[in-house]
């Protein structure tokens, strides 16, 4: 039985600037640093490969001492509207009624509620009562792919029904007024926020890319180099200088297998349906896959316009080839990562 990805949406904050429009809000804050700190910092922002991105929350606040609970209620109030805005968009991409889902994940990692998401969009859109519902919460960047993963196993076991994986990051809201350190400045230098909502089904007669197969990859002893430490100010971003390095080590274990499983080889895929990590990781990537004639370029278009919206980022990627119509028996292959350290595959083919 044959589960399919019908339609896949994307829902951006309402606050956007440009790279260059952050760099004052940026100069201001860094005002009692050292000017050569302040240098280094502002060629790591120009140099980021984002030329935009969307937020939840306007420059003035991001740069002001709200407390993490001010900046969580922040969070939660705006994650609940472009969920529902993501998840209507993609139900009248599929023609299809809220009623007609049977199964929900919701993906994010950048806040906290309780109870989830996905228990606001049963109420405001009346979903049905018995309709399934799965939370992700702890698997950052990798959970857009890691939530289609899910919902296809459940949609394998359980024939003509319908899932939805709706991603929602707000990046910005973990952004650490008092921390100087690398890691924090990375992170505001690539992130961005966004949501995205991708339907799935195993009826017969609905079309799309069917998966064919996906998979995990588990880093051993690399727990160290990605995540959220919780600290009294919010969530703390942990992201290892390593990381790409630790890719490209690992990235022959990661694609030959899985594609030799399913009798292919990197030369046989048509799509790839990257996630846009940072520069440095993009540029890892497409050094490993430009020796093969392969590019990446939508991933790094989807940096460049939103910037990295951890798990949602990927399902941009998606949604730019899904939009492109691909023709019968074009092959894709989505690859994202995230704390664990983990790379989540799959394989699509239309």
């Amino acid at each position: 039985m044959a589960v399919k990805i019908t339609a896949v949406a994307k829902q951006l904050p309402q606050y956007s600037k440009e790279t260059k429009d952050i760099i004052p809000f940026v100069e201001l804050w860094m005002q009692d640093q050292e000017p050569r700190f302040q240098r280094k910092v502002i060629k790591l922002f120009e140099g980021a490969g984002v030329d935009k991105r969307f937020s939840i929350m306007s420059p003035e606040e991001v740069f002001t001492a709200t407390s993490f609970e001010d900046k969580n209620n922040i969070y939660k109030r705006e994650v609940i509207k472009l969920g529902e805005q993501a998840f209507i968009k993609s139900l009248q991409k599929a023609n299809l009624q809220p009623t007609d889902i049977d199964y929900i994940i919701t993906v994010s990692c950048t806040g906290i509620m309780i109870p989830s998401l996905d228990a606001y969009l049963i109420n405001s859109l009346q979903l049905k009562q018995d309709i399934v519902r799965l939370p992700v919460t702890e698997m950052g960047c990798a959970a857009g792919v890691s939530g289609i993963i899910y919902a296809k196993n459940f949609l394998k076991a359980n024939p003509n029904k319908r899932a939805v994986v709706i991603s929602v990051e707000a990046p910005t809201a973990t952004f650490q007024l008092d921390d100087f350190s690398m890691a924090n400045i990375v992170s505001a230098a690539i992130f961005g926020d966004g949501a995205a909502s991708v339907i799935l089904s195993s009826y017969p007669e609905d079309e799309g890319p069917e998966i064919v197969d996906e998979a995990m990859y588990h880093f051993y002893d690399a727990i160290h180099m990605m995540g959220f430490n919780l600290v009294n100010s919010g969530l703390q971003m942990i992201l290892d200088k390593e990381v790409p390095q630790k890719i490209s080590d690992h990235f022959p274990a990661i694609i030959h297998p899985f594609l030799e499983k399913n009798q292919l080889k990197i030369q046989d895929i048509d799509f790839l349906i990257f996630h846009p990590g940072g520069k440095k990781i993009v540029q890892t990537v497409e050094d490993l896959f430009g020796v093969l004639g392969k590019n990446i370029d939508d991933t790094k278009e989807v940096l460049r316009l939103y910037g990295n919206m951890s798990s949602a980022t990927v399902l941009y990627v998606l949604e730019r080839f899904m939009d492109q119509n691909p023709k019968k028996g074009d092959t894709g292959l989505m690859l994202s990562f995230g704390p664990g350290f983990s790379a989540q595959r799959i394989l699509l083919q239309w």
